[in-house]
Order: C-alpha cells, then sequence, then structure tokens
C-alpha cells in the first residue's frame, strides 16, 4: 500500500486459521461494581484474580471465584491522578498513571517496592509488559516510548519518533503500546492515525502503518480533534496486527462515530480488514486475538458498552452484544470463551460460546 512506509518483505500474506467452532453468542455471566472508571486490567495466570486500576486513583483487587464479587484496595499512597497502565510480572504488578510515575507494588501484599516518580514528562496512557515478564513498554503524552526492567525498574531505552504535535498545530498524544507474541515486536499508536511497528530490543523501526480514519479534526466549529489510536494487538502468531479506533465523527464533541478496526498483515504493509461496526458507536478501547488467530475480539463503548466478535477468515462479525459498562480494557481465557473487562463503574465476566443452529 502506497500510505503505508513499510520496508519490503519476501513473507508470505498469512492466511487466518479455522477451528471446529467460532464464538455465535456473547452473554453476561456475571457483573460487580467498580467505585469509579476501570481503565485498565491485570489478571494472575488462570484468571480467577483480577486488579483494576481507577479515575480515583485506586487499584482495586477482585477474586472472580467468589460467590459476590467485592473488589478491594490494593495498597495506600499510590497514584494521585487516573491509573492508565496495569501489568502483572509475576508476584509484582506494575501501574502507571495521569501522575507521570510508575509504581511497582507486590501483587499479594500491595506493599509499595519501587516508585518512579517522573518516568514520564506528560500523563502515561497504557502499560505493556513482554510475553516473557522481564520487560515493560510504557506510552505518554510526551511522544515517549521507554522501555524498563521489570524487576530492577531500570529504564533500558527510550524512543521518540512521533511529532509532538498534529498536523494542525496542536498537542498529540500517544495512546496505545502492545507486544507481539514471540516478544520479537513492540507496536505503538498516536492521536493521528501513526502505528509504529520496532525490534522490542534495539528500537529499530520496522514499519510505519496509517490510520488516518480514526482520527477527525474539526476545523471550524470546535477546531480540535478526536479520535486516535486506542487499541493494538498482534496476533498469536505475529504476522497480523488490528488496530483499533473510531471511524469519522461529525460532531466531535461527542462519540458518535462508529467502532473501526483495521488488520494488517503488517510486515507487508497490506491491508486485511477494514471493519465499520453498523450497530455500535464509539471507541474501540481493547482488542485480542482468539486460539489460532480464528476470531478477533473487541471492546470498548461510547455512552454504553459492547462486546464483538469477528471472524479473521472475511473479516465479518461472528456475534456481538451491549456490555454493562463502556469496557475499557479486557483479557481474554486462554481457551477464548470468556471476556474479563472492566470499565466504567462496573467489571463483568462475559462468555463466548457456540451454539448449533
Amino acid at each position: 500500500m502506497d500510505e503505508n512506509n513499510i520496508p519490503g518483505s519476501t513473507e508470505p500474506q498469512a492466511a487466518a486459521p479455522t477451528v471446529a467452532t467460532l464464538p455465535n453468542v456473547v452473554k453476561v455471566q456475571k457483573a460487580f461494581s467498580l467505585p469509579g472508571i476501570g481503565f485498565c486490567l491485570a489478571t494472575a495466570p488462570d484468571m480467577s484474580l483480577i486488579y483494576t486500576g481507577l479515575s480515583d486513583f485506586s487499584i482495586l483487587r477482585a477474586n472472580l471465584s467468589a460467590e459476590k464479587i467485592e473488589p478491594s484496595a490494593v495498597g495506600a499512597n499510590g497514584h494521585t491522578s487516573y491509573v492508565m497502565g496495569l501489568v502483572r510480572c509475576g508476584e509484582t504488578i506494575v501501574s502507571g498513571g495521569y501522575d507521570c510515575s510508575l509504581i511497582w507494588w507486590q501483587a499479594e501484599s500491595g506493599e509499595i517496592i519501587r516508585r518512579v516518580a517522573d518516568a514520564h514528562g506528560k500523563w502515561i496512557r497504557m502499560l505493556a509488559a513482554s510475553p516473557d515478564q522481564t520487560r515493560i513498554a510504557s506510552v505518554a503524552d510526551d511522544m515517549l516510548t521507554k522501555l524498563w526492567d521489570a524487576a530492577t525498574g531500570e529504564c533500558l531505552a527510550t524512543w521518540g519518533d512521533y511529532d509532538l504535535k498534529t498536523p494542525q498545530g496542536f498537542p498529540s498524544m500517544l495512546y496505545a503500546v502492545a507486544y507481539s507474541a514471540d516478544g520479537k515486536w513492540l507496536a505503538t499508536g498516536d492521536r493521528t492515525g501513526r502505528v509504529l511497528v520496532r525490534d522490542a530490543t534495539n528500537g529499530q523501526l520496522a514499519a510505519t502503518i496509517e490510520t488516518p480514519v480514526m482520527y477527525t479534526w474539526d476545523p471550524t466549529a470546535r477546531r480540535h480533534s478526536i479520535g486516535g489510536i486506542r487499541s493494538l494487538a498482534f496476533s498469536n502468531d505475529s504476522s497480523q496486527l488490528a488496530v483499533g479506533g473510531m471511524g469519522k465523527v461529525g460532531n466531535i464533541d461527542h462519540l458518535e462515530g462508529v467502532s473501526r478496526i483495521e488488520v494488517f498483515n503488517w510486515q507487508t504493509g497490506t491491508r486485511r480488514f477494514e471493519i465499520e461496526d453498523s450497530k455500535h458507536k464509539g471507541l474501540v478501547e481493547a482488542l485480542q486475538f482468539g486460539p489460532g488467530d480464528a476470531y478477533l475480539v473487541s471492546a470498548g463503548g461510547d455512552n454504553s458498552g459492547f462486546v464483538s466478535v469477528w471472524n479473521m477468515a472475511d473479516g465479518k462479525l461472528l456475534t456481538q452484544d451491549k456490555a454493562p459498562m463502556h469496557v475499557h480494557d479486557f483479557e481474554l481465557s486462554t481457551d477464548g470463551r470468556s471476556v474479563t473487562a472492566v470499565g466504567h463503574q462496573q467489571g463483568a465476566v462475559i462468555d463466548l460460546f457456540s451454539v448449533q443452529s
């Protein structure tokens, strides 16, 4: 594609594999209350225990196996603003927030192990942990991507390949970051719809992908913009990259654009699918490929929320339904049949299953 500045590749285009059954039903299994907006989520290996960072500056822990789910606070004297990023590395959880700080917590006791108060110069937007949990990547509105040693807290690298301002001269934002499943690649996405894929170790740029439809600028009525890349997910074989956001917007004071996903074979620059949801509006806040890369799960919302499942053989909808809240983050179970999600004032466990017609 001409719009993608991507090095040539001789690798064949990846075809989405199929499985015997694909989800065709989305159903809420249980929901629980949160005292604010759950922006981010980290889970225990068996997903029975979750951690979520909130708009009230706290981190909560919830036991999903309990008959009644009652989240409780993790530690004290943590962040002084929104908690936007959360990852688990072994027995440690690491959080990042609008206060520009990173905090390492002992997952069980909630004791603070380490605090980096000036990790970024502006709001931290998202964190991602490497598959082996030895590295943590952070992105922030200073338009920097930073790499951290998960065990020591040492900053290993800083990469600044994004423009500080939008083409209209206003401050940009760096919203999203994701590791590939093999740990070799790191993708980041900004307000204007630009995705950079780099070597996760040395930072060398491997691909630039443009998704301009996900950015809306109003030059007359409001003179500001809305949108941007809000979610990224590599396929399990690391060959595909899904990019989530929102389509073009008329009134940029509202999340009135249709939810939008673009899926790329990123190494060749081929866009496989452009998906615009005909039913649900708002931002695609989180994405994850299912087992075998046969389907893609998306979630997000505007005033309400949704969970949708897309067939990666043809890009068409398999199933979707309303979520109990605008979803900001979710984790897909290993078998691909359950989503644990957090968002506006609620969390939920949502089943994905197949019913034969």
